[in-house]
């Protein structure tokens, strides 16, 4: 589901089932980085490509470099959430992504209530040596057409 108003903007929805709860009740921390990649899947699939795809060819892999995320409020179980992207920049082999998770609430100014945010750093590799290339120059321009 694409941002009314930005290119690079996309979303997805999630459900908070208990498998991803802890003992406390509350979406266990890590769970969170997985919706971040679901959500950079789906807007690469969306984008026109797809995971496996690049991995056959061209033989590249997008691999995350550094992550920083920032836990603001927990989601609980049966939350229904929108986990999403912005698109800062590309550069010849990294791709540096704004993500945050938000939970409708008409009671917060905008009606979505902000639970996570993060900023997330991704390199293309060569999926044989794993070491840094240049996101293939077809795929690039579709995703510079974005921004």
């Amino acid at each position: 589901m694409k941002h009314p108003h930005k290119l690079n903007a996309f979303a997805i929805p999630v459900r908070i089932y208990y498998e991803d709860t802890d003992a406390g009740g509350v979406v266990y921390y890590a769970n969170y980085l997985k919706f971040f990649e679901r959500c950079r899947t789906e807007w690469l699939r969306e984008v026109g490509h797809q995971q496996t795809d690049l991995l056959r060819d061209p033989g590249i892999a997008f691999v995350v470099r550094r992550v920083s995320v920032e836990y603001l409020k927990p989601a609980r179980l049966d939350d229904q959430l929108v986990v999403g992207l912005e698109v800062e920049k590309i550069s010849r082999a990294q791709i540096f992504f704004r993500q945050h998770i938000r939970r409708a609430d008409q009671a917060v100014a905008g009606g979505w209530e902000e639970l996570v945010s993060g900023a997330i750093h991704i390199v293309c590799v060569n999926s044989a040596l794993m070491k840094a290339t240049p996101i293939p120059a077809l795929l690039r321009s579709k995703l510079e057409s974005l921004q």
